[in-house]
Protein backbone atom coordinates (compact mmCIF):
# COMPACT_ATOMS: atom_id res chain seq x y z
CA UNK A 1 0.00 0.00 0.00
CA UNK A 2 2.99 2.26 0.79
CA UNK A 3 4.00 2.73 -2.55
CA UNK A 4 0.31 3.45 -4.04
CA UNK A 5 -1.56 6.31 -3.89
CA UNK A 6 -3.19 7.22 -1.19
CA UNK A 7 -6.72 6.65 -1.24
CA UNK A 8 -9.40 9.97 -0.83
CA UNK A 9 -6.47 12.03 -1.46
CA UNK A 10 -5.31 11.89 1.90
CA UNK A 11 -1.70 13.73 2.40
CA UNK A 12 1.43 11.15 3.98
CA UNK A 13 2.50 14.94 4.94
CA UNK A 14 -0.71 15.50 7.19
CA UNK A 15 -1.09 11.47 8.73
CA UNK A 16 -1.37 11.82 12.67
CA UNK A 17 -1.11 7.77 12.36
CA UNK A 18 -0.23 4.96 9.59
CA UNK A 19 -0.91 1.59 10.63
CA UNK A 20 -0.49 -1.50 8.35
CA UNK A 21 -1.25 -4.66 9.40
CA UNK A 22 -1.08 -8.54 7.60
CA UNK A 23 -3.28 -11.24 9.29
CA UNK A 24 -3.71 -14.54 8.27
CA UNK A 25 -7.40 -15.70 7.10
CA UNK A 26 -8.31 -16.82 10.56
CA UNK A 27 -11.48 -15.72 12.81
CA UNK A 28 -9.53 -15.57 15.52
CA UNK A 29 -7.24 -12.91 14.22
CA UNK A 30 -9.25 -10.31 13.79
CA UNK A 31 -10.35 -9.29 17.21
CA UNK A 32 -6.12 -8.51 18.26
CA UNK A 33 -6.01 -6.28 15.30
CA UNK A 34 -8.66 -5.07 15.92
CA UNK A 35 -8.11 -3.70 19.08
CA UNK A 36 -4.54 -2.39 17.92
CA UNK A 37 -6.07 -0.02 15.33
CA UNK A 38 -8.73 1.30 18.05
CA UNK A 39 -6.14 1.94 20.23
CA UNK A 40 -3.85 3.74 17.88
CA UNK A 41 -6.92 5.66 16.48
CA UNK A 42 -7.84 6.89 20.26
CA UNK A 43 -5.00 8.90 20.30
CA UNK A 44 -5.73 11.00 17.04
CA UNK A 45 -7.67 13.63 16.76
CA UNK A 46 -9.55 11.66 14.26
CA UNK A 47 -11.96 9.55 15.98
CA UNK A 48 -14.01 12.41 17.47
CA UNK A 49 -17.18 10.02 18.52
CA UNK A 50 -17.30 7.85 15.87
CA UNK A 51 -15.75 4.73 18.08
CA UNK A 52 -18.45 2.26 17.35
CA UNK A 53 -19.03 2.72 13.77
CA UNK A 54 -15.47 2.80 13.28
CA UNK A 55 -14.70 -0.43 15.13
CA UNK A 56 -17.97 -2.34 13.64
CA UNK A 57 -17.32 -1.49 9.53
CA UNK A 58 -13.49 -2.83 10.59
CA UNK A 59 -14.31 -5.87 11.93
CA UNK A 60 -17.31 -6.48 9.39
CA UNK A 61 -14.38 -5.80 6.50
CA UNK A 62 -11.68 -7.86 7.99
CA UNK A 63 -14.18 -10.99 8.25
CA UNK A 64 -15.95 -10.10 4.77
CA UNK A 65 -12.24 -10.55 3.49
CA UNK A 66 -11.77 -13.86 5.34
CA UNK A 67 -14.68 -15.99 5.43
CA UNK A 68 -15.56 -14.82 1.75
CA UNK A 69 -12.37 -13.50 -0.18
CA UNK A 70 -9.64 -15.98 1.78
CA UNK A 71 -12.46 -18.89 2.18
CA UNK A 72 -11.06 -18.93 6.10
CA UNK A 73 -8.16 -20.51 4.84
CA UNK A 74 -5.36 -19.29 7.42
CA UNK A 75 -2.30 -19.83 4.70
CA UNK A 76 -3.81 -16.88 2.98
CA UNK A 77 -3.17 -13.59 3.91
CA UNK A 78 -5.68 -10.60 4.39
CA UNK A 79 -3.86 -6.74 4.05
CA UNK A 80 -5.27 -4.12 6.46
CA UNK A 81 -4.14 -0.35 6.40
CA UNK A 82 -5.69 2.68 8.41
CA UNK A 83 -4.83 6.24 8.00
CA UNK A 84 -5.72 9.26 9.95
CA UNK A 85 -5.61 12.41 8.35
CA UNK A 86 -7.28 15.09 10.92
CA UNK A 87 -8.51 17.23 7.77
CA UNK A 88 -10.35 14.26 5.70
CA UNK A 89 -10.73 11.82 8.47
CA UNK A 90 -10.05 8.00 9.20
CA UNK A 91 -9.45 5.79 5.81
CA UNK A 92 -9.44 1.91 5.93
CA UNK A 93 -8.35 -0.33 3.44
CA UNK A 94 -9.08 -4.21 3.55
CA UNK A 95 -7.75 -6.16 0.98
CA UNK A 96 -8.04 -9.93 0.89
CA UNK A 97 -6.64 -12.71 -1.98
CA UNK A 98 -10.15 -13.34 -3.30
CA UNK A 99 -11.47 -13.39 -7.17
CA UNK A 100 -13.23 -10.67 -6.06
CA UNK A 101 -16.69 -10.13 -5.99
CA UNK A 102 -19.14 -7.72 -7.64
CA UNK A 103 -21.07 -5.40 -4.71
CA UNK A 104 -24.21 -4.21 -6.70
CA UNK A 105 -25.05 -7.99 -6.85
CA UNK A 106 -25.40 -8.49 -3.30
CA UNK A 107 -28.53 -8.59 -1.88
CA UNK A 108 -30.11 -5.90 0.21
CA UNK A 109 -30.96 -7.60 4.03
CA UNK A 110 -34.29 -5.37 4.22
CA UNK A 111 -35.82 -7.18 1.03
CA UNK A 112 -38.42 -9.21 2.61
CA UNK A 113 -36.65 -12.45 0.81
CA UNK A 114 -33.65 -11.40 2.43
CA UNK A 115 -35.07 -11.21 5.99
CA UNK A 116 -33.69 -14.38 7.33
CA UNK A 117 -30.65 -15.00 5.69
CA UNK A 118 -27.69 -15.40 7.56
CA UNK A 119 -25.34 -13.21 4.85
CA UNK A 120 -25.61 -10.42 3.36
CA UNK A 121 -25.10 -7.71 6.43
CA UNK A 122 -21.87 -6.56 6.49
CA UNK A 123 -21.64 -4.62 3.91
CA UNK A 124 -24.84 -2.60 4.28
CA UNK A 125 -23.52 -1.92 7.52
CA UNK A 126 -20.43 -0.78 6.38
CA UNK A 127 -22.14 1.64 3.91
CA UNK A 128 -24.55 2.76 7.24
CA UNK A 129 -21.62 3.44 9.31
CA UNK A 130 -19.04 4.71 7.23
CA UNK A 131 -18.91 8.21 4.93
CA UNK A 132 -18.06 7.55 1.90
CA UNK A 133 -17.05 3.21 0.49
CA UNK A 134 -15.23 2.37 -2.04
CA UNK A 135 -14.92 -1.34 -3.96
CA UNK A 136 -11.39 -1.82 -5.40
CA UNK A 137 -9.53 -4.14 -7.36
CA UNK A 138 -12.52 -6.39 -8.82
CA UNK A 139 -13.93 -6.16 -4.99
CA UNK A 140 -10.94 -8.01 -3.60
CA UNK A 141 -10.22 -4.34 -1.51
CA UNK A 142 -12.64 -2.16 0.23
CA UNK A 143 -11.76 1.23 1.36
CA UNK A 144 -13.76 2.87 3.68
CA UNK A 145 -13.51 6.41 4.92
CA UNK A 146 -15.35 8.21 8.80
CA UNK A 147 -14.77 12.12 8.43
Amino acid sequence: MAQERLPFQLDPEKLALKLEFTLPADPQAISPVVEQIMHGLRGTPCMKGSEFEVETALREALANAIVHGAKNDPTKQVECWVACDEERGIVIVVRDPGPGFDPQAVPNPLMAENLHSNHGRGIFLINRLMDEVRFEKNGTEIQMRKR
